[in-house]
């Protein structure tokens, strides 16, 4: 298997640290909204070679944090009224419930900042006794020139970056840092402002740098060396690059053997922005396509490739996956009505030449997580099990089909079996039941209703008038 490292900027075949272990972090998102669809490209890239990787046989422990402490959350507890801790607690439940919609899954550790500051004190204290930070009036920088391989993720050039930074020099005086020894440098711990929330340390009360959080994150649940980290293609400078200075001076060893970045998102060729007007929330797409079909899209590009979002393209992505689940629909109906039990020897033939588009898969996974070639080949064993199976056909063939089909969209996470539909009877009734349980204030009760008619397709929505919903396609 090849991954695309951004590090060395080529192909490398993958061979982990340990053998037949895999220890893999992602960056998570800053918990201070609800997610875009911007956010939802790496939750879904990365927890399809994630379970292609367990697939393949590794154990997997897969890291992704919160970032729960942070200027828009602050921003957003003063906006709503109320304590940041809250905000972070909200969107972070409410970030987890996209994901389930998604079919992303859980992390075997999701670390919030906020319950790691210890460890972020205790790397700042040791990189300044390394000679690789300094503090000055409560805040700590990290030297930039002190680590001799900065720029080696980015392949930025130390002296060219000070040349582009002279405008911030000077801005960086006008605001008050100008205690900070170079331009380049940056924070480790900044001292509170007013009304933040904060934390005591050797240096100031105030709260860690953004950086710093995910070096001891990662350090802590998969230790000093991991094999991969990935992320945006945004984070590569200057986050996973002040990542790697960090960590790379504190433990004296390689941060990460591997380093994986997906591509942007634009909307109808434009990048996407609250003021152009397309800035759109996973919870905006689940209003108009069941969230699966987002993930079915994402994959349908090569995870490094800049993707381009439109109705037409989403459109397109919910006809195939359509095709893909009428294939099995069709085959649990065979199965049903068939009345021969084994397999004969012309069936047990077509489903051996059906193994060629499971390996045509794992070439594509293998090939850097080629998800847009994977997705290609199970088209190919679909249209194989429509113009192969029939009336006459035996319950072992249907499902010998059926499960090679699985296969692929298990790794995938793509659901190919049919939902039955809800009588709008009983969508009726979890909803009288829902109320019910919000009047008696049990809204642990009333999420739970809501959330298993959103994973049956049914979107609910709260007006004046009273709820009302709708089926997602």
């Amino acid at each position: 298997m090849k991954i695309y490292n951004t590090l060395t900027r080529k192909k490398e075949e993958f061979v982990p640290i340990e053998e037949g272990k895999v220890k893999m972090y992602v960056c998570g998102p800053t918990v201070y909204d609800l997610i875009h669809i911007g956010n939802a490209r790496p939750m879904i890239v990365f927890d399809t070679f994630r379970r292609y990787l367990e697939y393949k046989g590794y154990e997997v422990k897969f890291v992704s944090n919160f970032t729960d402490v942070d200027d828009k959350i602050i921003k957003k507890s003063i906006e709503m009224g109320i304590d940041s801790k809250e905000v972070s607690e909200k969107f972070i439940e409410e970030c987890k419930k996209d994901m389930a919609s998604l079919n992303v899954r859980e992390a075997s550790v999701h670390p919030k900042a906020t319950e790691e500051i210890d460890g972020m004190i205790d790397l700042i204290s040791d990189l300044i006794e390394k000679g690789y930070a300094y503090e000055a009036d409560g805040t700590v920088y990290y030297s930039t020139r002190s680590f001799k391989d900065y720029g080696k993720l980015s392949k930025k050039n130390i002296d060219d970056l000070e040349g582009g930074h002279r405008d911030e020099a000077h801005a960086l005086k006008v605001s008050g840092e100008e205690s900070k020894r170079d331009p380049l440098d940056f924070v480790l711990w900044k001292p509170k402002k007013e009304g933040e929330p904060f934390w005591k340390s050797p240096w100031s009360e105030g709260r860690p740098g953004w950086h710093t959080e995910c070096s001891v994150m990662a350090k802590k649940y998969l230790g000093a060396s991991i094999d991969i980290h990935a992320g945006g293609e945004d984070l590569i400078f200057p986050h996973h690059e002040n990542e790697i200075a960090q960590s790379e001076a504190s433990n004296g060893v390689e941060f990460s053997k591997y380093w994986m970045h997906n591509g942007f998102l634009k909307i109808n060729n434009e990048k996407m922005s609250k003021s152009l007007g397309n800035f759109f929330t996973v919870r905006d797409i689940g209003k108009h396509y069941e969230l699966e079909v987002l993930r079915f899209f994402m994959l349908s590009a090569h995870y490094r490739t800049p993707i381009n979002f439109s109705d037409e393209l989403m459109e397109s992505a919910k006809t195939s996956l359509t095709r893909i689940r009428t294939a099995v629909d069709n085959l649990n109906y065979l199965y049903d009505n068939s009345t021969t039990e084994n397999i004969t020897d012309d069936e047990k033939s077509i489903l051996e030449s059906a193994d060629d588009f499971i390996t045509k898969f794992e070439n594509a996974m293998d090939d850097d997580c080629n998800t847009a070639d994977a997705i290609s080949s199970l088209f190919e064993l679909v249209k194989l099990a429509n113009v192969s199976v029939n009336e006459t056909s035996s319950k072992e063939f249907i499902n010998g089909f059926k499960d090679k089909i699985n296969t692929i969209a298990n790794v995938l996470g793509i659901t190919v079996e049919v939902k039955k539909e809800m009588l709008d009877e009983e969508i009726e009734k979890m909803i009288e039941k829902r109320t019910q349980a919000r009047k008696d204030r049990d809204f642990a009760l009333a999420d739970q209703i809501r959330d298993e008619l959103l994973s049956k397709g049914i979107i609910l929505e709260d007006t004046r008038e009273g709820v009302k919903w709708k089926r997602s396609n």
